[in-house]
C-alpha cells in the first residue's frame, strides 16, 4: 500500500493537496448551489438557463487556454496560482452576498460565471502543470490520481452539505464557505519550500508559440487521438449537473436533499476510480478506452433506469468510469509531453474537457427540456461509447501507441525563483 502514497511523501505536495481538498470541497458545494439557485429560485425549473450558466463558466477556457497555457509555459506557475485562486475566491464571494441580500438576479449569476470562468482558464493549466514541478517523474501517476481522489473526496462531501445547507438556510451560505475555502490553497502554496521545485526552463518570449504548441501535438497521433475523445466526452458526456437536476426533479420529483444524494452517490464512483489509479500507479492505454466504453454503457443504462435509487445507485459506475478516463487522460500528457510544451498542450486538453461545454450543456439542457431528460442523458453516454468504440478500433489496429517526449525529472535543470 506504500505506493499508493508514494507523492506524499513530498512536504510540499502534502501542503497543495491539503489545500485542494478544502478548496474543492467548497468548489462542489457552490455548483449545487449554483444549479438550484438558476433552477428553482431565479427560474422554473428551466434546464437551458442551468446549461447556459454552466456554459459561461466554460466558454472563457475554450477562448483564452492556448494563451493561458503560453503564459503557464513561460512564468512561475506559483505565483500565477496564487493570483488565479484569489481571483475565483472573490467571485464566489460576490454571489453569496448577491444571494444573502435577496438582490441575485439571473445575470448576475450569468456576468459571475463568465468572470470565474476567465480565472479558471488562466488556473487549470498552471494547476495541472505544477503537479509535475512538485513531485519527481516516477510519482506523477501517483500524484494525479491523488489529486483526482482529493477533488473526489470533495465530490463525496460537498453536494451532501450543500443539499442540506439549501433546504435549511438557502444557498447563499454555499457561495461563502467556498470563497473562504480558496484560502486552504492560498496558505498551501505560500508554505512551500520552493527551493526544492522541479522547475523546467521558462519557454522563452517568441513568436508562433501558441501554433508552436499546436503543431507539436498535431504530430502526435497518439495526443490527437486523446484530445478528440476528450472533447467528444466532456462535451456531451460530462453534464451530470445539469442532467441531475432535470432527473432529480422533472422526472423523479425530488428536492434537494436528493439532488445532492446524486452528486455524492456520482462521487462515491469517482472517488473509488481515483484510489484504483494511485494504486495501480502506472498508466496503460486499455484503462483510458476502457473508462470511454464504461462511461457510455453506464449512462446508457442509467437513462433506462425507471426509479429514483435505481438511476443513482448507477450513478455510482458513472462516476467511477469517468475519471477513470479523465485520469489517464491527465497521466498520459503529464508522462509523455515535452516540458517546454507542458502547459500549452495541457491547456489544449483542459480546453477541449471544459471548453466544449459552452456547446454541450445547453445544448443538453435544451435536449431535457424538449425531449425529456432520459434523453439528455442517454445522448451523452451513447457518444462517449462510440468515441471509446473508436479509439478500441485504433488500438487493435496498432495506431494509438502512446510516445514518450519526456525525459526523467532527474535530468532536468532545478531552477530556483529570482
Amino acid at each position: 500500500m506504500g505506493s499508493m502514497f508514494s507523492a506524499l511523501r513530498n512536504p510540499n505536495y502534502r501542503l497543495w493537496v491539503a489545500g485542494a481538498l478544502v478548496s474543492n470541497i467548497g468548489t462542489w458545494m457552490q455548483r449545487v448551489a449554483q444549479d438550484w439557485l438558476v433552477l428553482t429560485e431565479l427560474t422554473d425549473n428551466n434546464g437551458m438557463a442551468v446549461g447556459i450558466t454552466t456554459g459561461l463558466q466554460f466558454v472563457p477556457i475554450l477562448f483564452l487556454g492556448a494563451w493561458a497555457g503560453l503564459i503557464a509555459d513561460r512564468h512561475d506557475k506559483r505565483r500565477l496560482l496564487m493570483i488565479t485562486q484569489t481571483a475565483m475566491g472573490l467571485c464566489a464571494l460576490g454571489l453569496g452576498l448577491l444571494v444573502w441580500w435577496d438582490a441575485a438576479e439571473l445575470w448576475h449569476v450569468f456576468v459571475l460565471a463568465f468572470a470565474l470562468g476567465v480565472a479558471s482558464a488562466f488556473d487549470a493549466p498552471a494547476r495541472q502543470a505544477f503537479v509535475s514541478e512538485v513531485v519527481a517523474k516516477p510519482d506523477i501517476p501517483n500524484a494525479v490520481a491523488l489529486n483526482s481522489a482529493s477533488f473526489n473526496m470533495a465530490r463525496l462531501a460537498g453536494p451532501g452539505v450543500a443539499g442540506l445547507l439549501i433546504s435549511w438556510v438557502g444557498t447563499a451560505p454555499a457561495f461563502m464557505i467556498n470563497a473562504a475555502s480558496f484560502l486552504a490553497v492560498l496558505i498551501g502554496i505560500w508554505r512551500m519550500d520552493v527551493s526544492t521545485l522541479r522547475r523546467s526552463e521558462p519557454a522563452p518570449r517568441g513568436k508562433r508559440q501558441i501554433r508552436e504548441g499546436i503543431a507539436y501535438v498535431r504530430q502526435r497521433p497518439d495526443l490527437v487521438v486523446i484530445l478528440v475523445m476528450a472533447f467528444l466526452i466532456g462535451t456531451f458526456g460530462f453534464n451530470f449537473q445539469i442532467t441531475n437536476a432535470m432527473m432529480a426533479t422533472t422526472v423523479f420529483g425530488r428536492g434537494p436533499t436528493e439532488y445532492g444524494i446524486l452528486g455524492s452517490l456520482v462521487a462515491v464512483g469517482t472517488l473509488s476510480a481515483a484510489i484504483l489509479a494511485a494504486i495501480r500507479g502506472r498508466f496503460r492505454m486499455r484503462y483510458l478506452i476502457g473508462g470511454a466504453l464504461g462511461f457510455g454503457v453506464a449512462g446508457v443504462a442509467a437513462s433506462l433506469m425507471p426509479t429514483f435509487w435505481l438511476y443513482a445507485a448507477l450513478l455510482v459506475l458513472v462516476g467511477l468510469t469517468s475519471v477513470t478516463f479523465l485520469n489517464s487522460c491527465n497521466t498520459s500528457i503529464q508522462l509523455s509531453v515535452e516540458p517546454r510544451f507542458r502547459g500549452r498542450v495541457l491547456a489544449l486538453y483542459m480546453a477541449v474537457v471544459q471548453g466544449g461545454t459552452p456547446i454541450g450543456a445547453p445544448l443538453i439542457g435544451w435536449i431535457g427540456d424538449v425531449l425529456g431528460p432520459r434523453w439528455a442523458v442517454g445522448l451523452g453516454a451513447g457518444i462517449a461509447l462510440l468515441a471509446g468504440a473508436w479509439a478500441l478500433y485504433l488500438m487493435l489496429r496498432g495506431r494509438l501507441v502512446l510516445r514518450d517526449d519526456n525525459p526523467p525529472t532527474g535530468t532536468l535543470p532545478i531552477v530556483k525563483p529570482t
